[in-house]
């Protein structure tokens, strides 16, 4: 399971340099053709849009995976590993209904989104706002798996430590917590 994560957010990493290169991309041509010949790629801004939100929720979710959202850190802190726990299991549960709110709400709109085109490439929209299913069942799949381990004792101290904001090495944490 360990191994197909990491290949995961591998392939996640991937997938946001090559969202991120094909945005710049386009935008970088669209002013070079507009610059020296008046006149551009029609679909590059839209696409470059689209780009941008998968970029941005797709990021949220290896973000999530990584501990990289803000915190209360110093709050967090100030408590011994028990109060962390507590904390730890609170905010997960917080995250896993704030998801779920995201979810169900992306899935309802779902199907009002898939019948709207964009403006230039037609696309269905839902492809753009589905981008929020993506989202809410990672953030929920990695909180789910956080909360289990930290109810069956499987946390590492490591990653105890990140979440009251005390980094390690990245390659120290990740050595301990796997």
């Amino acid at each position: 399971m360990q191994k197909f994560t990491k290949f995961f957010f591998r392939t996640l990493d991937i997938v946001l340099a090559l969202l991120l290169a094909g945005m710049a991309l386009m935008v970088f041509l669209n002013v070079i053709l507009r610059y020296a010949f008046d006149s551009g790629i029609v679909v590059s801004e839209e696409l470059s849009r689209f780009f941008f939100v998968w970029l941005t929720f797709i990021g949220a979710v290896v973000a999530h995976h990584h501990h990289m959202h803000m915190g209360m850190e110093t709050v967090v802190a100030a408590f011994g590993r028990r109060g962390r726990k507590v904390l730890m299991g609170l905010s997960e549960v917080v995250i896993i209904g704030c998801s779920a709110v995201l979810l169900i709400g992306t899935w309802k709109q779902l199907p009002i989104n898939m019948t709207m085109a964009a403006p230039v490439t037609m696309m269905p929209m839902g492809f753009v706002y589905g981008s929020g299913l993506f989202t809410a069942a990672g953030i929920i799949a990695i909180s789910l798996e956080r909360l289990f381990r930290l109810l069956t004792g499987r946390m590492s101290d490591a990653e105890f430590d990140r979440f009251a904001g005390q980094h390690h090495d990245a390659d120290e944490t990740e050595g301990r917590a796997s």
